[in-house]
């Protein structure tokens, strides 16, 4: 017809706007001058398109250089043979077909798609499974997820470390009460009695919470992960949650050596402040 179309900066505007501020696909409309249609169908592409040029590297497992990384920090805070620390966060799903009502809902009470993340001291997301229903627990979505393939095929890197002179091989995450006890899995003391028993809670919660912490991040960065998804089909659910994962990864990776503090708030609601040293780009919670 002689009609210029949209330009590609206006689908990306439109695509990058829903996933920043969480608004719908209509109400970039006024300020972009795009259809609803069509932004829909350019938040697809562009998820679609961040998770298969990128996932490979920005979701990748720990190597050999991020493990020893790694396993140095974690004996640096007390905790030799660490890799991070794993955790559950549910994403409310309003646009859910109501015959899974039952199935998609948990303990939050509305039906949810639940993210299983395991987070590094520098709020790195090295593992991120997601899709389980709301009504499953912690527990059942672990023995669901791909966590520890690598560890059962033999081709994760190789620890080694000591703790009171005693020679251990199994590298571990920290994780809350619900999880089972597994030599991979080490859980706070439920009661714990004694100065010593105290002092390894303690600081077992303080260094938990690095996931906890990457939550909050990764939902004050993506504003659509924090209200109720409003797609109705899970593989566009599946992609933003990756897309989001990614590019969360990549502003972790190039914030590295900037000094910053932001306000964000939690998987809670709860307002807090980061800020961001500038030698090793790691968030400390005030």
């Amino acid at each position: 017809m002689g009609n210029l179309g949209l330009i590609p900066l206006q689908k990306m505007i439109a695509a990058i706007r829903q996933l920043a501020y969480g608004v719908s696909s209509d109400a970039v409309d006024e300020y972009v001058g795009i259809g609803a249609s069509t932004a829909m169908l350019a938040l697809r592409k562009f998820v679609q398109a961040i998770v298969e040029v990128f996932g490979d590297e920005y979701l990748r497992a720990p190597n050999e250089a991020d493990t020893a990384r790694l396993l140095a920090e974690g004996e640096r805070r007390g905790f030799p043979g660490m890799l991070g620390s794993i955790d559950c966060m549910h994403w409310v799903w309003k646009n859910y077909p109501k015959v899974w009502h039952g199935t998609y809902t948990g303990y939050t009470r509305k039906p949810s798609i639940v993210l299983e993340a395991v987070a590094s001291y520098d709020l790195w997301i090295w593992h991120a499974f997601f899709g389980m229903p709301g009504s499953l627990n912690d527990i059942n979505i672990l023995h669901r997820s791909n966590l520890f393939t690598r560890l059962t095929d033999g081709t994760a890197p190789t620890v080694s470390y000591s703790i009171n002179g005693n020679r251990y091989d199994m590298r571990y995450y920290l994780g809350d009460g619900i999880y089972p006890e597994w030599a991979a899995i080490v859980k706070a003391i439920p009661t714990p009695r004694g100065n010593k028993s105290i002092h390894f809670s303690a600081m077992q919660a303080a260094v938990r919470k690095d996931v906890e912490h990457a939550f909050s991040v990764l939902q004050a960065r993506f504003a659509i992960v924090r209200g109720p998804a409003r797609v109705w089909d899970q593989s566009t659910l599946h992609n933003i949650m990756t897309a989001c994962v990614i590019m969360h990864n990549m502003i972790i990776e190039d914030e590295r050596g900037s000094a910053s503090t932001v306000q964000v708030f939690d998987y809670r609601g709860e307002q807090t402040q980061v800020h961001q040293s500038a030698d090793e780009g790691m968030l400390h919670y005030v």
